[in-house]
């Protein structure tokens, strides 16, 4: 049997589909992806992203992405508060997210992002759902949060943090999500945790459109008109996947058993879901 594998974190309805959205979709299932996550970035998006999710039988989060906490209003948390209460039995619904801090964008209110993170933490706790965080040179910020607010684990996307945040998180019942920056050579930290942490704290993602492997980065010519790179794909998933085989030492098979077993751990409505 072909592995099958779960990528925990793609941005399914972003506009950079919309040409050809169930053409990306057909690739990763013929590439065996056979589930998604599909985390919402603001509330004008979460009825498009629920309804994706049970167009295609994938699963989806709502939340409000710090990047977007700038045109974001008080009222959307209302939105998010109802849109979860609305949906609460809906087994799609997996998660809160995609919420968080980043400290890496220049320009973004610091005390802002951080009201919104701790109003969706709050919304969440009581939800009795797990949350998909964004890490961005944040992770201290997030761990504070964690702290207060004690919520049903979830997954730190895109984890690229010490060794002591990485496992400050999975002791917080949280997995770390590692997907298209670990193929780099140069990415020496996030390629050491993901060959040394414990093997149940690793989920896999590709955060399509964005983070592409070392694959889609166009030679130094293209960059220089402006073409740094080309578009990700849940497609590219097992590509990944064999970067953190090599690492681990595993076959893909096994990366693929251990990976989506603890993406079920990490998001456990995913489980009556399988395909």
């Amino acid at each position: 049997m072909a592995a099958a594998w779960t990528d925990t974190h793609c941005h399914l309805d972003a506009p950079e589909f919309d040409a050809d959205r169930d053409a990306v979709l057909a690739r990763a299932r013929a590439a065996g992806v056979g589930q998604l996550v599909l985390p919402a970035v603001e509330a004008a998006h979460f009825d498009a992203v629920r309804d994706l999710a049970h167009r295609h039988g994938l699963a989806y989060a709502l939340g409000i992405h710090p990047l977007y906490t700038g045109r974001a209003a008080d009222a959307d948390l209302a939105t998010l508060a109802d849109a979860l209460a609305r949906w609460r039995d809906d087994p799609r619904l997996v998660a809160v997210g995609e919420i968080g801090l980043d400290g890496f964008v220049p320009g973004l209110d610091w005390a802002r992002q951080r009201h919104f993170y701790v109003a969706q933490l709050k919304l969440a706790r009581d939800a009795g759902l797990p949350v998909i965080l964004h890490v961005r040179r944040s992770a201290d910020a997030l761990l504070h949060g964690l702290r207060r607010i004690a919520v049903a684990g979830g997954i730190a996307h895109a984890f690229n943090g010490s060794r002591a945040q990485a496992e400050a998180f999975v002791a917080r019942g949280f997995r770390l999500g590692f997907g298209g920056a670990m193929t780099f050579d140069r990415a020496l930290q996030i390629r050491r945790l993901a060959a040394e942490l414990p093997a149940d704290a690793l989920v896999l993602e590709t955060d399509a459109p964005d983070i592409p492997p070392h694959w889609l980065y166009r030679l130094a010519e293209a960059r220089r008109d402006g073409a740094a790179q080309q578009r990700n794909e849940p497609a590219e998933l097992p590509r990944i996947a064999q970067t953190l085989a090599d690492l681990r030492g595993w076959t893909l098979d096994e990366t693929a058993a251990r990976t989506t077993a603890n993406a079920l751990a990490a998001l456990p409505r995913l489980a009556a879901l399988a395909p």
